[in-house]
């Protein structure tokens, strides 16, 4: 199922039904986000905008926009099998945690045998552009939302390497466009790019970049999963797809980028260059406010001879990223198992953006055991982020939030039941007092045992005797109610 570039995954959809092509011109000022947001909000299908208003090259949206999408994109079969991606990483008995699980993948055989491949004349480098011919203008780039600062690429994977050890990162970081050859680089403190970015300040050097737009799309999920620093991201998606991603060497900066991007962006950060970037209508739903952030200057664009240009875009959800956030969910659930193994289900909903709120199930069988998977929870990489965890007992189902809201108005004192403690916070927390860092809130709507305070005997759930359920599901077909 591997997709050795992103026209392939597109054509995989065609065929499924599961992309349409817009032949009406259209503006990629608002007009594209109106169309993608409604057909988001309807779980609908990809969409290929082929006559953008004062351009050649055709917008590709809502790729990633459903579960069973997002699997085939990283090379499985359906969405039921991502939740199989480190089976091999957890048939390795170690006494360590699932951080560690996964700095075994480097020593793993399947992922050794699929390292990356460079090769000459990429399909990247067909069309080139070097100095006074750099001019962003020439892709359809979106200016998603009224109040946004101006046109942002939405999609980009931005390759980094550390000045010091030259471990590589990519990471999927939004770029404002400032003019034809300049961008913001918004790099959030916690991640990777942002501490490659500081160890280079610190030595006085310039940081080169490569900005991959539409490459392998195993590579596009890939920058947005949450890894540790050492895990190369390249890698990772050839472990998904169980086949190796083809590399090129950048023609301005030392840098290898996918050889079957769509387009490539080659430039550098200079230590102690700030400029304002934003507002940006995020996927809060609210705008992330102007914030001074490094530069990108671009030195040269390539790009496929008939590109296409990926985007998306960010708001209210449902949108396309909640459902690249939910394959993670999938993904490392198994990996937080394995350290949590009371944990019988996870759900980080998508009302909540993914990082404000976790409901979690477990099996409970000792006092302040709920507290202690909170903790652990908000010890483990970007769920550090997350400001709520309501843990529950393992039959709640905690994806049905009916149910959820049903047991947690009624199993719960507020009093006993409910801590805070300040922790980090996402750069993106507008709620937050100060940036970075804020309060988290941890709720046990667990059974209450008497060592935790409850001295009354905890009630039954009310249940139907089983034979007469039996018999009124023989009946039912007699009784005429549809």
């Amino acid at each position: 199922m591997a997709f050795s570039n992103l026209k392939e995954f597109m054509a995989d959809l065609e065929q499924r039904g599961e992309l349409v092509r817009i032949k009406e011109e259209v503006s990629a000022e608002l007009e594209i986000t109106e169309i993608t947001d409604r057909v988001s909000k309807r779980f609908g299908p990809a969409l290929l905008f082929e006559r953008v208003k004062g351009h050649t090259v055709p917008v590709l949206m809502n790729a990633f926009g459903s579960m069973s999408r997002v699997a085939r994109a990283i090379g499985l079969r359906g969405e039921e099998e991502l939740g199989q991606v480190f089976k091999g990483v957890l048939d390795v008995q170690v006494p360590a945690g699932w951080l560690d699980r996964l700095r075994l993948l480097p020593r793993l055989k399947r992922f050794l045998a699929i390292a990356p491949k460079v090769v000459k004349n990429p399909p990247c480098q067909q069309v080139i552009y070097r100095q006074d011919e750099v001019s962003l203008a020439r892709l359809p780039i979106l200016l998603c939302w009224p109040a946004d600062g101006g046109r942002f690429i939405t999609l980009p994977t931005v390759f980094t390497r550390h000045p010091l050890s030259g471990k590589r990162n990519v990471g999927m970081y939004r770029m404002h466009v400032y003019d034809e050859r300049t961008t913001g680089m918004h790099w959030h403190t916690h991640k990777g790019g942002a501490e490659h970015y500081r160890q280079a300040e610190q030595l006085g050097q310039r940081l080169e970049v490569a900005v991959a737009i539409g490459p392998d799309p195993a590579v596009t999920y890939a920058a947005t999963a949450p890894l540790p620093p050492d895990i190369d991201e390249i890698q990772f998606a050839a472990f998904l797809q169980n086949a190796p991603i083809e590399m090129a060497k950048c023609l301005t900066i030392d840098q290898e980028i996918p050889a079957n991007s769509q387009f490539v962006l080659e430039g550098y950060v200079e230590p102690g260059e700030r400029r304002i970037e934003g507002p940006f209508g995020d996927h809060t739903g609210y705008y992330s406010p102007a914030d001074p952030y490094p530069v990108f200057h671009i030195t040269c664009i390539t790009h496929q001879k008939d590109p296409i240009y990926p985007a998306t875009i960010v708001g209210k959800p449902p949108m396309e990223d909640c459902y690249l956030a939910k394959a993670t969910e999938r993904i490392f659930l198994p990996l937080i198992q394995a350290q949590l193994p009371e944990i019988v289900e996870l759900n980080l909903p998508i009302e909540g953006v993914f990082h404000n709120m976790a409901l979690v199930s477990i099996r409970k069988t000792y006092p302040g055991q709920a507290k202690k998977v909170m903790s652990a929870l908000w010890g483990m990489g970007q769920m550090m982020f997350t400001k709520i965890i309501i843990v529950f007992e393992s039959d709640v189902d905690v994806h049905n939030l009916s149910e959820v809201l049903w047991r947690l108005g009624n199993d719960i004192d507020p009093r006993r039941d409910v801590i805070f403690f300040e922790g980090p916070t996402d750069a993106l927390d507008h709620a937050a007092t100060n940036p970075h860092i804020g309060s988290k809130m941890g709720i046990d709507a667990t059974r209450k045992m008497p060592q935790e305070g409850y001295p009354r005997t905890w009630p039954d759930l009310i249940k139907m005797d089983p034979q007469v359920v039996e018999k009124v599901n023989q009946l039912w077909p007699r009784l005429g109610i549809d």
